[in-house]
């Protein structure tokens, strides 16, 4: 069972990236992500947090990040998990489930 709070950051706008079509928005992903954690891992503590690339952000890594994006060095949504980079553009739950695990979260049969 983890102990630590994790902390996983989405990294999206509110527009649809041109090279994802059909995906889901990066609000959408944030809540699919958010619902799909809480089943596999109940009861187990985790930060997540959504960053619009376009809001006036206070966190230099985070702006450092969102400029990145911008940049189109990654495709949004991007997922963090504590720091590393876990997904861009179409997320799965593999990778992102695979990086839980590895701070220590057990999921649940």
């Amino acid at each position: 069972m983890a102990t630590n709070k994790v902390k996983i950051e989405i990294f999206g706008a509110e527009v649809v990236c041109a090279s994802c079509v059909n995906a889901p928005s990066s609000k959408d992903t944030y809540e699919w992500l958010q619902a799909a954690i809480d089943r596999k891992y109940p009861n187990q503590p985790y930060d997540i947090e959504y960053i619009d690339i376009y809001s006036s952000i206070t966190d230099a890594r985070q702006q450092g990040i969102a400029e990145q994006v911008q940049n189109d060095e990654f495709f949004y949504p991007l997922v963090m998990i504590e720091d590393e980079m876990i997904g861009e553009g179409y997320i799965q739950l593999k990778p992102v489930f695979n990086a839980l695990e590895k701070h220590g979260y057990v999921a649940q049969a």
